[in-house]
């Protein structure tokens, strides 16, 4: 939560915040602490050599992620960051977010997370992509990590968005739900099958003419797995991204969202360079992981911006 020391050189560096520079008795111009912008400080050989600026725009898909959130009924969103508070306002404004909290350190999201658990009604979600929110997503009930972000919070958290996309925060909570609306639906079916055929196979209404032949009561099983079997199926015909069904369970209570960072991505709009767009066939993926194994591999070559993977665009 500080920055980097490095020897390069032979020359002590030290790259990150004003924290860093203090805590090696680094004198730097107090006007830096006046800089709204966030801003990465260095140092060489305990020396202050300059700063640079640092500056975020909102994702795309960031709006409607939050509108998608609040009619999930996940109403109590928040914004958990290192980045500085008059930052952290302004992205929380744009986003039309409540509360927001900045110049958290790692420890200090932690803190913020065991505050809101302590109402035994809140259920907390955690969404992060970096190595200061690994302990957050471990500590939250629920730790999303974004794709895309570094491997220590994939290895954290509970769901991995392999899109890296915000718009899959809401999408993954209404496929949980599409899920256990399915489990309850076979439970109760499955109760409603036995209760009525165990006691007509056990000879219990002989007395009133009703028997039940052995032949038929195999095929009545065997036609009990296949209506459990196929209702789970319809999961494959859900759509993750359509707003249709947003309203909130009735008997699940609104669950509290923290997500952390304000959503940001690079600022393109000073590039000059035209963008090229190729495709590439790449054989034996077979599944998600390998998709974000490839992923990872392409984007780490330096004239990739983005890559979109899939295993089962081409058959």
């Amino acid at each position: 939560g500080h920055g980097l020391e490095a020897m390069i050189d032979g020359q002590h560096v030290l790259v990150g915040n004003t924290r860093l520079l203090s805590k090696y008795k680094v004198e730097y111009p107090q006007e830096l602490s006046e800089i709204a912008d966030t801003i990465a400080v260095c140092a060489i050989n305990s020396t202050y050599a300059g700063y640079l600026l640092l500056s975020d725009t909102l994702k795309a898909d960031a709006h409607k992620a939050i509108k998608d959130l609040k009619a999930l009924n996940i109403n109590n969103i928040q914004i958990l960051s290192g980045d500085k508070q008059a930052i952290v306002t302004n992205f929380a404004q744009k986003l039309g977010v409540a509360q927001a909290y900045g110049d958290l350190l790692p420890d200090g999201k932690v803190e913020h997370i065991e505050e809101l658990r302590q109402d035994a009604d809140n259920r907390i979600a955690f969404v992060g992509d970096g190595i200061n929110d690994a302990p957050a997503l471990t500590c939250a009930d629920v730790g999303i990590a974004i794709g895309a972000g570094t491997d220590i919070a994939m290895d954290a958290a509970d769901v991995v968005l392999m899109n890296s996309k915000l718009s899959d925060v809401p999408a993954a909570i209404r496929l949980s739900r599409a899920a256990l609306r399915n489990i309850h639906e076979n439970l109760f079916w499955a109760f409603i099958y036995n209760i009525i055929g165990i006691p007509l196979a056990a000879g219990v209404f002989i007395p009133f003419g009703l028997t039940l032949n052995p032949m038929f009561g195999a095929a009545a099983m065997s036609l009990s797995s296949f209506c459990v079997v196929s209702n789970a199926l319809r999961l494959n015909l859900f759509d993750l991204h359509s707003a249709k069904r947003d309203h909130p369970p009735k008997h699940v209570p609104a669950l509290p969202a923290v997500l952390v960072q304000p959503a940001a991505e690079e600022d393109t709009t000073q590039k000059e360079e035209t963008a090229m767009k190729k495709t590439l066939t790449v054989e034996g993926m077979m599944c998600p992981h390998c998709e974000a194994r490839v992923k990872k591999a392409l984007e780490a070559l330096p004239q990739v911006d983005e890559a979109v993977v899939s295993h089962e665009a081409i058959r």
